[in-house]
């Protein structure tokens, strides 16, 4: 019978701990960018959030492959 490999597991964890910020933050810094189209910072707090939302996403993709990869491997 195979067992779960726990270093893997953690490994993936820890992509989904790193992606749980990241979802916040990247809605919050999207949402204020289009509050404030008219200012200066328009376009960097806008390609902010859009590389906080794509980081979020390949993370939770990422960690939730690992822990899968590290139950049925």
């Amino acid at each position: 019978m195979k067992h779960t490999n726990r270093e893997i597991l953690m490994k993936g964890i820890k992509y989904l701990a790193f992606s749980l910020p990241l979802m916040l933050i990247g809605p919050s810094v999207l949402f204020t960018a289009f509050n404030n189209q008219n200012h200066p910072y328009y376009i960097p707090v806008l390609i902010l959030g859009i590389i906080a939302l794509i980081g979020a996403i390949l993370l939770l993709f990422k960690g939730i492959m690992t822990i899968v990869k590290s139950v049925f491997d």
